[in-house]
């Protein structure tokens, strides 16, 4: 079958990689990382990046359900493609009673290593990190962080050893069975839109999915706070404003960051003009000194030498799980990682991969 994937990013070179080792045609289309974001115009990924959570245990079945499938890939993406992207540093989640009773349902039914934390134990465990009173945890240790530049980058390498084309430009139309961009035309069987954030842009329609600004923000450490760090897990708690924070990463600028994310409220982004002023934008100052604020009280005594905060957006949907569907015979839509499709998106992408090459007009995930 010949298949063209707009949107070269976390699903999008996903399915690409799947319908490639399983013999189809495959087309990759999408634009490179843009080397400024001050005067960039087109299209912006959220992959950007080098540090995201990946981890099974959450209070959302379907996320727990398809994290799992994906984490047990990643080793076979490495090989395929020659490039890591995986650090198994370990990863942690945290909170009070119901919150744990919650990530407990989550993970019914599915089998992988964890430990399970009393307050006391989580204190013993990690304690350079600072809870709450009476929090207890969850602490996966083969779990960790993903680059998620460098996945995309191992699921492309892999597609293309498997045979596929890959078109780094922007779509400028799409249709059933046909895409182009400025230079070039493709016809196909069947079409995959897996452009997040731009997704209803490509498509043409109206808004669908919900995009919000996100600002991060990163504390760079110097050797010793590195070394005593050492054996930090990433890891996200029970908070108001879903705060997650990585372990220090060494970023390709040869400094070492400590990431963390989480925005106290959530700011639409109408349409696609709104997205990309974000991006060039560069975030929220305020969200960053919160997020200032928030690192030293979970790392109390952390000495940091500098910070600078980055933009970043997620896509959701009405369902909060994946929209994966056909919008006709030949066009589907494969987006919205709900604020954590990162970790989880090879599984998504063998969703989608799986949906376009079956003959039933409609699934649901």
């Amino acid at each position: 079958m010949k298949i063209a994937i707009v949107g070269r990013g976390l699903i999008g070179s996903a399915a690409a990689r799947h319908l490639a080792r399983a013999g189809h045609d495959v087309t990759l289309i999408g634009p490179d990382e843009p080397p400024r974001f001050e005067d960039h115009r087109g299209v912006f990924g959220s992959h950007y990046d080098e540090g995201r959570i990946t981890r099974v245990n959450d209070r959302r079945p379907f996320f727990a359900r398809v994290s799992h499938a994906s984490i047990a890939r990643y080793a076979e993406i490495e090989a395929q493609s020659g490039i890591p992207f995986f650090t198994a540093s370990g990863s942690l989640v945290a909170g009070g009673p119901d919150y744990m009773e919650a990530v407990a349902k989550g993970r019914e039914g599915l089998s992988f290593a964890f430990d399970d934390l009393s307050p006391d134990a989580l204190k013993s465990r990690f304690p350079c990190l600072a809870f709450p009173a009476g929090f207890s945890g969850v602490y996966e240790p083969k779990a960790g962080h993903i680059s998620p530049r460098r996945l995309v980058a191992a699921q492309t390498e892999a597609a293309r050893r498997a045979g596929a084309r890959i078109i780094a430009q922007e779509a400028v139309s799409v249709g059933d069975g046909r895409v182009r961009t400025a230079d070039t035309s493709h016809s196909a069987d069947r079409v995959i839109v897996a452009a997040g954030g731009w997704t209803d842009a490509v498509l043409g329609r109206a808004a669908v999915l919900e995009v919000y600004a996100r600002t991060v923000a990163f504390h760079e450490i110097g050797p010793a706070e590195d070394e005593r760090l050492r054996d930090m897990p990433s890891f996200v708690y029970d908070s108001p404003d879903s705060i997650y924070v990585l372990p220090p990463i060494r970023y390709p600028d040869g400094k070492v960051w400590l990431k963390l994310g989480g925005d106290p409220e959530d700011v639409l982004l109408p349409d696609q003009d709104a997205v990309g002023a974000w991006f060039r934008n560069g975030g929220s100052v305020e969200i960053g000194h919160h997020l200032t604020d928030t690192i030293r009280r979970l790392l109390p005594g952390l000495a940091f030498e500098s910070r600078h905060i980055a933009p970043c957006v997620t896509t959701w949907t009405d369902t909060r799980v994946l929209e994966i569907r056909r919008l006709s015979p030949r066009l589907i839509v494969a987006a919205g990682g709900n604020g954590s499709g990162a970790k989880c998106s090879d599984e998504l992408g063998r969703m989608a991969a799986a949906l376009t090459t079956e003959t039933a007009e409609e699934t649901t995930p």
